[in-house]
């Protein structure tokens, strides 16, 4: 929860924290592990195609890291990710979140101002919650990229109880 009130302080625009963070810590609890391990980065997504620098996420990380110093924040704004996905533009975070490599990643969480939270998960959640790993629509595209990054972060070693799927 502090990481995400950190992240509520900038208020950015359609926002969330997503990705290995998310699936790092379901995944780590869903197998016992406790506590669950560090993460290797906090991914913190948002949408703002009125600035689509990398000056403006250098930014956010730069507060973060003041806010919640030592942590690995890596901030980006979903507006120009499709550039180099060569895609069309993306409509908001969560259109941008369908056009990644598997389904388990794209869900992420975003603490609102009454302390509520909203799960944003275009693809839903049951793979994430069902230990269950699989392409996207777009990573069926690129199974190559998808079956090396199963690997080079070495999921199946990590969380033996999951399925892989193609």
């Amino acid at each position: 929860m502090i990481q995400l009130r950190a992240v509520r302080t900038l208020a950015l625009p359609d926002w969330c924290i997503a990705a290995g963070f998310v699936r790092n810590r379901v995944w780590d609890h869903l197998h016992g592990i406790v506590p669950a391990r560090e993460p290797v980065d906090i991914d913190v997504l948002y949408f703002d195609a009125g600035d689509l620098s990398r000056e403006r996420e250098s930014e956010h990380e730069r507060r973060l890291a003041v806010l919640l110093p030592g942590l690995p924040w890596q901030v980006r704004n979903q507006a120009r990710m499709h550039v180099w996905k060569e895609l069309p533009p993306h409509r908001d975070t969560a259109d941008a979140m369908i056009h990644w490599l598997e389904t388990v990643t794209a869900v992420g969480v975003r603490l609102e101002d009454d302390e509520s939270l909203t799960v944003v998960a275009p693809l839903g959640t049951d793979d994430l919650l069902g230990l269950r790993c699989r392409p996207t629509a777009f990573g069926r595209t690129r199974l190559d990229e998808y079956e090396a990054r199963i690997a080079a972060k070495r999921w199946r070693e990590m969380w033996p109880r999951v399925r892989f799927l193609e």
